[in-house]
């Protein structure tokens, strides 16, 4: 009694399918995960808003309470 191929021919086709689709998603996995790490290590940083940059100037003493009220206004 045979049922359908019987040889083993259509297993070996769909284990090389099986295969390549293995292979297809192992590559496009590696892909995102090289695109993932470039932009998170500093390809892409963020730019610090002018509010930031005020507040930091202020801190480290480079501008005056009075220079950093009047610029703050201007930001806002």
């Amino acid at each position: 009694m045979q049922f359908g191929m019987m040889d083993g021919s259509g297993i070996g086709y769909g284990m090389m399918f099986m295969g390549l689709i293995f292979w297809i998603l192992v590559i496009i996995g590696l892909v995102l995960l090289i695109k993932y790490l470039w932009e998170s290590g500093g390809a892409r940083k963020e730019q610090e808003s002018a509010l930031e940059i005020l507040k930091k100037k202020y801190a480290r003493g480079e501008i005056s309470k009075e220079e950093f009220e009047e610029k703050r206004k201007d930001l806002l």
